[in-house]
């Protein structure tokens, strides 16, 4: 059969990583000061489109301003004109190396004295100025990979994000719970099986689909029986790199208490596997188009674990009880 590309390019912003910086909160003394209350979107999968998971975020006094909350991203971003609405200098003398998922750019930066996005504080930080179509209207990209202390809750159902605190008490009542690992950069990743394969599997709010590397595909031929992918599409990030993928749907995909089904996987052989040291193992990026199919979704950065909530609105994903282990 032959390979024509898809009409619906793939985008896919997560994977922000600056070599040698890490995302860190400021000082516990630091005052907080108190984010307006506004909506916040938090928008669920649904067949028709991708959701998006959308923050508050106050800058330098201002706002509150929306950032596409990206848990596969180490570093935040704002976009132009969001710097040009702060009045800092984007100055190119002073570019920033972004890694993003289809390779890498040299990017304008700016200072950034105060980001606040509920609990979480960033003080007197460089970060790069950045711009992707799937950003849309929303500000800037924060950037939570790195976090340490913190609990992010995505509540698709009552459209709010929050990040607090990290919790002290057991898995939240009516949650399935994964257990994580998390990377020398601090991304957090799960134990997946995929066909009989072993996948390290990354948990993305900011990718718009579920992304493998060559390796899962080729550990996954014999599921195919030699037969070639379907279809061919192009994967766009957060730089101006574009790169093939090849899409096809996956068996299923079982994280021990959950289960997901009918997922299409785009494969290719894309830079963000490399700078996360993942090119020769099979692994995965759990994009949106699975993430966005549930009623809420929790991550305790500090207990390395995920939590999900409920039956997906989609019927291609489904949810097992934390009680119940797969067959």
């Amino acid at each position: 059969m032959s390979q024509v590309p898809t009409a619906v390019p793939i985008w896919c912003l997560s994977s922000v990583f600056l070599a040698g910086f890490a995302l860190q909160t400021a000082r516990a003394q630091s005052p907080v000061i108190p984010v307006p209350d506004v909506t916040v979107f938090a928008s669920p999968t649904r067949l028709d489109r991708i959701g998006r998971v959308l923050a508050p975020v106050m800058v330098n006094g201002q706002g509150p301003f929306r950032f596409i909350v990206d848990t596969g991203a180490s570093q935040s971003t704002i976009s132009p004109r969001l710097a040009q609405t702060l009045g800092v200098d984007q100055t190119s003398e002073r570019p920033m190396r972004v890694n993003g998922i289809t390779g890498t750019a040299d990017v304008p930066s700016v200072t950034i004295h105060r980001l606040q996005a509920g609990d979480l504080i960033i003080e007197e930080a460089r970060i790069p100025v950045i711009w992707a179509p799937l950003m849309a209207d929303a500000d800037g990209i924060l950037g939570v990979a790195g976090l340490k202390n913190e609990y992010l809750l995505v509540d698709f159902r009552n459209n709010r994000v929050k990040i607090s605190r990290s919790r002290a008490s057991a898995t939240p009542m009516g949650f399935s719970r994964v257990d994580g690992k998390r990377l020398g950069d601090g991304l957090l990743t799960v134990v997946a099986r995929i066909g009989g394969v072993r996948v390290q599997a990354v948990i993305d709010t900011g990718s718009e689909r579920t992304i493998g590397n060559t390796a899962l595909r080729d550990a996954l031929s014999g599921w195919r029986r030699g037969a070639s992918l379907r279809e061919v599409t192009r994967v766009y990030g957060a730089t101006t790199e574009v790169a093939a993928g090849e899409m096809e749907i996956a068996p299923t995909i079982d994280l021990g208490t959950v289960r997901i089904a009918n997922v299409t996987i785009v494969y290719g052989n894309f830079h963000i596997f490399e700078v996360w040291g993942l090119r020769s193992t099979p692994a995965l990026i759990i994009g949106m188009d699975v993430l966005g199919t549930v009623r809420a979704l929790g991550i305790d950065f500090q207990r390395g674990e995920i939590y999900f909530d409920g039956l997906p609105y989609l019927s291609s994903a489904t949810l097992r009880p934390a009680n119940m282990r797969p067959a």
